[in-house]
């Protein structure tokens, strides 16, 4: 089915922070905008079914009563400017009263480049009804930023620009001058030519340096060009603002071509763009829907190489529109390292966890280059995106068509995770004996009628009691039985220990002399205060 728009959650994409903020979203993410429209305040109001409707020239209560007229007229959303000490709440309120989506819009921000931008993407939409992803060269370019620490632009072959970072940086007058043209200054591309930038970039895959000319207001840029086989299909730029690029710049600019070159291609084309494709490709691999052969032959590797799966948990933001954002933003993130990696790795997100395909993993360090992406994914995401993400590795498996084993161990590995704070990567030898216990206990658990009705009812009368009786019970057991170091643990007497295993042992008739009573007791405990963690 066509669509006659975008997804709110593709403008914001592109529209967001510094240039504008999310302040309300009741119907969710996914509410489709049909077109924008300019408002003011003198208008008569219309009909905006399915707009974007941006309030020019209204602020407090007159852009709180604009809002509601647009809602009822049919509107999507509302942008408005807002300022330190307006009124939130009440612009809040007003969407939840009404249903309409609210964006603020930066005091000093030019309402005609929102009006120009928004268009832009609305109309990629529907210039390609099949895709979802409208917006997502402006989120690449967001995840590159972030890698590198730069400001960053993405052309097509005729310098046009197509995408580009937000930043509060200091943009040079090439940046500025491209990006209020949307395209480089007739003047400047000269001189990137005289240079041999533009015949650098296309003769390779190598990342090129532009060195800084104060006298023409140029400052460092990297670049590199997005190819699609032969055919340079566009450049992706970065320039360096007040601080220095960062160490890795280069290997994110590798992996961001890798991934811009699918976008590029369905832009000229007009196609279901093939890095989705590829995506729900993965997937289907992945719950054994299609076969590997598919997959293999799609993105490029070997389908008799060895091959890894990684698996990344993001901790969740409290509201439902900040975690969307901010899971999308990781997804492009962890899609720009894999791509650095392996030409050939392919990420896709099922549920919340996003995973990631490396494929035609070398014999001899396999395991070493999968464990590299997963610790700098990890802390590119606290660093750039202010995000706490626990991966987990599965085993390396022989052939592409085992790659359901690899990913199935990667998620046994963050179930455990998760219950450990401590833990930020990790392998299933880092955490096997975790891993087994934790399987045994959902064993128990689909069990009922394994149990011990003695250390259930230990368990129901320190519930009734409000007795530390159980947590007692069980650090005595996890230290083999020794009661200094389990007291050390509970921060109590050793002799108080004692007398609440001699307690518990009167209360529930247990033998803790029994070595089997101990282990079932053990397991059991751990079952009934499993929610704790293992």
């Amino acid at each position: 089915m066509d669509r006659n728009g975008v997804g709110l959650r593709q403008l914001l994409i592109a529209l967001g922070e510094p240039l504008a903020e999310l302040l309300a979203a009741p119907g969710g993410l996914d509410v489709e905008v049909s077109d924008i429209v300019i408002l003011d305040p003198d208008d008569e109001p219309a009909s905006y079914d399915g707009r974007l409707v941006l309030i020019i020239g209204a602020r407090g209560r007159a852009a709180i009563r604009l809002i509601r007229d647009a809602a009822l007229r049919g509107a999507s959303a509302a942008a408005v400017k807002v300022t330190a000490g307006d009124d939130l709440d009440g612009l809040r309120d007003a969407a939840d009263d009404t249903g309409i989506a609210v964006l603020g819009v930066r005091a000093d921000a030019r309402w005609d480049q929102l009006d120009a931008l928004a268009r832009s993407v609305v109309a990629d939409a529907r210039r390609m009804p099949e895709a979802e992803e409208a917006g997502d060269l402006f989120a690449l370019a967001q995840t590159v930023a972030a890698l590198t620490g730069g400001i960053v632009s993405i052309e097509d072959s005729t310098s046009r620009v197509l995408a580009y970072s937000r930043s509060d940086d200091e943009a040079d007058e090439l940046r500025r001058l491209s990006i209020l043209g949307w395209q480089g200054p007739a003047d400047f591309l000269a001189l990137l030519r005289e240079w041999g930038v533009f015949e650098r970039l296309a003769a390779g895959d190598d990342v090129v340096r532009v060195d800084e000319r104060p006298e023409l207001g140029i400052r460092r840029r990297l670049a590199i060009g997005v190819r699609a086989d032969a055919e340079l299909m566009g450049t992706i730029w970065v320039q360096e603002g007040k601080n220095k690029l960062t160490e890795r710049s280069e290997s994110a600019l590798l992996g961001a071509a890798r991934v811009a070159a699918l976008h590029l291609v369905r832009r000229r084309t007009g196609t279901t763009p093939g890095l989705r494709l590829q995506e729900n490709l993965l997937t289907g691999a992945l719950e054994n829907r299609i076969d590997t052969d598919s997959l293999a032959s799609n993105i490029g590797a070997s389908p008799n190489r060895p091959a890894a799966i990684a698996a990344f948990s993001p901790s969740a933001p409290p509201d439902q529109p900040s975690r969307e954002l901010r899971s999308a933003a990781l997804t492009n993130l962890i899609s720009v390292h894999a791509a650095a990696y392996r030409r050939s790795a392919l990420a896709t997100t099922i549920g919340n966890r996003v995973y990631v395909l490396l494929p035609d993993l070398p014999d001899h360090s396999a395991g070493t280059t999968a464990l590299g992406l997963a610790q700098e994914v990890v802390a590119a995401a606290g660093k750039s995106l202010a995000l706490t993400v626990r991966a987990a590795i599965g085993s390396v498996v022989t052939t592409l068509a085992d790659i359901g084993e690899s990913k199935t161990e990667a998620d046994r590995v963050l179930d455990v995770m998760a219950q450990d704070e401590t833990l930020g990567v990790a392998t299933i030898a880092d955490v096997r004996a975790k891993v087994l216990i934790s399987e045994t206990l959902t064993l128990l658990e689909r069990s009922p009628r394994l149990r011990d009705p003695r250390v259930t009812a230990l368990v129901a009368h320190d519930a009734d009691h409000h007795s530390d009786l159980v947590p007692s019970l069980l650090a005595y057991l996890d230290h083999l039985g020794d009661v200094r170091t389990a007291a050390l643990r509970l921060r109590v007497h050793p002799n108080t220990l004692r007398h609440r295993l001699k307690r518990a042992a009167s209360l529930s008739g247990l033998d803790l002399n029994d070595p089997h009573q101990r282990l079932f007791t053990h397991l059991q405990l751990l079952l009934e205060t499993h929610d704790d963690g293992p």
